[in-house]
């Protein structure tokens, strides 16, 4: 069994991350933080679906003055996101935000982060320290390689906070290249106490960003190393949750709805089993219980190797065996190959 990395716990609007907390699932709004009808919309979407932590661009002085109607339309915890101009920070805070993330690359200079540590000590609002690949700081040493230019950057704004006897921290290390991020958590989580919010940046489109963000996040997480998780991809964040808590459901660390169980169909198959995956997938959405649901395109790899599903069905021409933590409970038509699975499901 994994052993979760020992991490300091901090407080979220509500929300716990670390001390051996159930790792967070968060993610990022893609609208214009100044249009709050469009922004809550998007929130309350993403709540629906499981996201645990919401985070906003706050790029100008009218995304922040936005910020309080969209915390008391949501239902989740705020974070503003803030680059360059800390003041934009200090009106988030008034605003009443959760939580911040500062970029070292861009706000670093001491006396504008104090200014920003001293509004958060007295709100309680944690700071998380973001660092990217593509934006370190210009003090960052090029004989170090990027992942410990990351690493550099991060433990010196730590030291700023801590200097300032702030510790209601959480640190990101991001970068596209999957082993240089690895490297810069595996590095980092030796050297401090405070949780670690993980994921690859610009991981790009559904289909390889969801790929690119399962080979970098999972393997931390296997280590042990990680406490919220978000998956970045070039597309409406609904799909950043979901691919999240499939990453977590497939390492045993979350159970959030069901899991799909399907065999890759092959010449034995002699259904259309592609598309009632596909189906079953679909109607799955809509369900909360974490239940796991086979759908199978043979005896071969019927109740056998899918025999520790809650509830399957192996298919067959015409018909199908419908099973139940590997036993046989019934048999189907194909017409009916769906609703009767899904009334198993339903039944549960």
């Amino acid at each position: 069994m994994m052993q979760r990395r020992i991490s300091k716990a901090i407080n979220i609007g509500g929300v716990t991350v670390g001390g051996g907390a159930p790792i967070v699932v968060q993610s990022m709004t893609k609208t214009d933080t100044r249009d709050v009808m469009s922004t809550v919309r998007q929130i309350k979407d993403l709540e629906d679906c499981g996201c645990e932590i919401i985070r906003v661009a706050v790029p100008n002085r009218e995304a922040a003055k936005a910020l309080a109607a969209i915390k008391k339309a949501i239902s989740i915890p705020l974070v503003a996101d803030i680059h360059f101009d800390y003041r934009l920070a200090l009106a988030a805070m008034e605003a009443g935000v959760d939580g911040l993330r500062l970029n070292p690359g861009n706000i670093s200079q001491p006396s504008k982060v104090k200014a920003i540590v001293e509004a958060a000590k007295d709100r309680n609002i944690p700071i998380r320290i973001g660092v990217n690949a593509g934006s370190l700081p210009k003090t960052s040493d090029p004989k170090l390689s990027t992942a410990q230019q990351m690493v550099a950057a991060a433990m010196g704004h730590i030291k700023i906070l801590e200097g300032l006897d702030f510790d209601l921290i959480k640190v990101s290390l991001k970068a596209f290249d999957v082993p240089t991020t690895i490297k810069a958590y595996r590095d980092i989580a030796e050297k401090i106490p405070y949780p670690l919010h993980v994921g690859i940046t610009e991981a790009g489109l559904p289909r390889s960003g969801a790929i690119r963000s399962a080979c970098g996040i999972s393997p931390l997480l296997y280590m042990g190393i990680g406490d919220t998780v978000r998956v970045s991809l070039s597309t409406h964040p609904r799909e950043e949750v979901i691919a999240a808590y499939e990453i977590l459901k497939s390492l045993d660390l979350r159970q959030h709805g069901p899991v799909l169980v399907s065999c890759p169909s092959c010449g034995r198959t002699e259904v259309d089993l592609i598309s009632l995956a596909a189906e079953v997938e679909k109607r799955l959405l809509n369900i909360d219980k974490p239940i796991k649901v086979a759908v199978m395109g043979c005896v071969v790899n019927g109740p056998g190797e899918a025999r520790d599903a809650d509830i399957g069905i192996a298919c067959g021409k015409g018909k199908a065996v419908l099973f139940k933590k590997g036993e046989k409970i019934g048999v189907v038509e194909e017409g009916d190959f769906i609703e009767a699975l899904m009334r198993e499901v339903d039944g549960f």
